[in-house]
């Protein structure tokens, strides 16, 4: 049985370049695979892309008029100002109608500390004396050293 079997395999093998000769010409001729990319599906990716940046585009539009249409109707609140006195706090001077508020706000918290009166502020600024922008040192030195400075551009050459 052994002998028999050993004959089997080497007859087996040494068929088999003829069988792979006769697959071969069972198969057709190369024939190329299509494009992966053709004209066609680059103009519709084209398309594709600019579609979805106008609906980018329209989606904010639509958002901005439907928030301005609900913060623009009257104008109740106004930031007139702020200063930072901390990491996280600030002090905020809010208009509302014909009052203005200055409040602390912090973080989790927001708490009234004055209400004022919208005519009080204006005047105040407008009757103090020192109400003029501080003097700025650096201004003044730059000035000072830019009047100064030779214009003959031949003296500072090298």
């Amino acid at each position: 049985m052994g002998c028999r079997f050993r004959c089997c395999v080497a007859a087996t093998l040494a068929t088999m370049p003829v069988w792979a000769i006769a697959a071969e010409g069972a198969r057709p001729a190369f024939i190329p695979p299509p494009p992966a990319v053709s004209s066609g599906s680059i103009v519709q990716i084209i398309f594709s892309l600019l579609l979805v940046l106008a609906a980018i585009v329209l989606v904010g539009w639509l958002l901005k008029r439907v928030n301005s249409t609900k913060l623009g109707g009257g104008n109740l609140l106004k930031v007139l100002g702020s200063v930072a006195v901390g990491q996280r706090e600030r002090i905020v001077v809010v208009e509302v109608n014909d009052t203005w508020l200055v409040v602390g706000v912090g973080p989790g918290q927001i708490r009234t500390l004055h209400t004022l009166p919208k005519q009080t502020l204006h005047n105040a600024e407008n009757s103090a004396p020192g109400s003029a922008q501080p003097d700025n040192k650096f201004a003044k030195l730059l000035s000072t050293v830019l009047q100064h400075r030779p214009t003959d551009r031949k003296r500072n050459a090298p």
